[in-house]
């Protein structure tokens, strides 16, 4: 019996299908075992590399191990709240979609989703997406919010899918990359994906006109070669992005901005909050640190 080794492009609750440069192949988990250290609702996550083996007169493959992650991101279970999802592993680049209208990606969304990839040291990139039915003030604002995340060091990119605006532009970012598409739903990720790769004819949402939240279109996390090396790893639509719980000591390391500072305070247990001589509250006060990232905090 010949041991392969595959990458996890689609996980739906027992079967797994697992790509290698012999074609695909749908797995099951051996036994009952879990991932040392990490409880999670699901052992294995798309972008997991695994070891597996076709089982004898069956038609499903059978994973024996799970190879080391390089990294991982993940969120809190929906219905348990000290169990985590793992959203995806082994991710090179995420790109976090955002709108400004149509919905509109509140900015403490943003900010959770970031601490989650800083704490994994994961590169993100904000798409600010729907470019084109932008107004004045809707420009304004994206502008506003644009330059709070660039200031820290987060490239932000602009794309509009009716005008292939910044298409290309995110294409290159993702040549020969496994990229993570993560966001709220209605925010546009399949329309994205269907415009960088066309053959893929993902199915697209409406955003209900009740009160403007995306309708989900993603029902399972899901692994896609594109066309230029690149693999795109499309999440379903997240209403809201729960944190695991992090020590208080160390939210303040998946702030960038915050790091600099952190020896400059009077405390070396300092929660920046209400001690005095606080170098982060004083920044806050001066203008070098956004409010709106000191409240996420």
């Amino acid at each position: 019996m010949k041991t392969e080794e595959g990458i996890v492009t689609k996980s739906t609750g027992n079967i797994h299908l697992v790509r290698n440069s012999q074609g695909e192949f749908a797995c099951r988990l051996k036994g009952q075992f879990r991932i040392k250290g990490i409880k999670s609702t699901n052992p294995i996550a798309v972008g997991d590399h695994v070891l597996f083996h076709i089982e004898s007169n069956q038609d499903y493959g059978l994973i024996t191990n799970i190879l080391e992650r390089t990294n991982c991101i993940y969120r809190k279970s929906t219905n348990l709240s000290k169990i985590t999802h793992v959203i995806a592993a082994n991710i090179d680049t995420a790109f976090l979609i955002v709108s400004m209208s149509e919905p509109c990606t509140p900015i403490g969304f943003i900010d959770r989703f970031l601490v989650a990839a800083e704490a994994f040291r994961i590169p993100t990139c904000i798409v600010f997406n729907k470019h084109d039915i932008y107004n004045n003030d809707t420009e304004d604002y994206a502008k506003k919010i644009q330059t709070i995340y660039t200031s820290i060091g987060y490239e932000c990119i602009y794309t509009s899918v009716p005008n292939q605006e910044g298409i290309s532009l995110l294409a290159d970012k993702m040549k020969n990359k496994v990229s993570l598409f993560c966001g709220q739903s209605g925010v546009g990720k399949s329309s994205i994906i269907n415009c960088i790769s066309p053959e893929l004819h993902l199915k697209i949402g409406t955003v209900s006109n009740y009160n403007e939240k995306g309708k989900h279109t993603t029902t399972f996390s899901q692994m896609h070669q594109i066309g230029n090396g690149g693999y795109i790893i499309d999440t379903p639509g997240i209403k809201e992005f729960g944190l695991i719980q992090y020590q208080k000591e160390e939210v303040c390391h998946y702030f960038p901005e915050m790091l600099d500072l952190l020896e400059q305070c009077q405390f070396s247990n300092c929660t920046h909050t209400h001690e005095p001589n606080c170098a982060i509250k004083q920044a806050v006060d001066d203008n070098k640190i956004f409010q709106s990232r000191y409240n996420s905090y």
